[in-house]
């Protein structure tokens, strides 16, 4: 049986050790059987990770929401912002863009990543 790579999600973690437990209960000795509690406790570490997984995906889900609030509230706001390393650059925000890349603000005839704001003014 192979071991599950680093990093794996709870659910792969989880199928992969119901395997585990499968082979071990067929393997085992019928007068020297599996210590339950030990079996028991490993079940628990499963749901907590589980459990921890999904409320990471919800925290990433809200981390989201709440950025696209923050960028719309830009909107009509003087911001200063610096791309790649130029000097930095003073315009107003006109509108937001979202797509895949990230959260980008129209500046005139430009777009930038939110990431590379250095101020807000009104």
């Amino acid at each position: 049986m192979s071991t599950p790579a680093v990093g794996g999600t709870a659910s792969s973690l989880r199928a992969d050790f119901m395997k585990l437990l499968v082979e071990q209960l067929k393997c085992q000795d019928p007068l020297d059987p599996m210590d339950n509690s030990q079996m028991t406790s490993q079940l628990a570490q499963l749901s907590s990770l589980d459990q921890l997984e999904s409320m990471n995906g919800t925290f990433q889900q809200v981390l989201a929401t709440q950025q696209r609030l923050q960028a719309a509230e830009l909107i009509g706001k003087t911001i200063t912002y610096a791309v790649s390393g130029a000097d930095a650059t003073t315009g107003r925000v006109d509108g937001v863009e979202l797509s895949d890349a990230g959260i980008r603000l129209k500046v005139g005839d430009s777009t930038v990543d939110l990431a590379d704001v250095e101020s807000i003014a009104p």
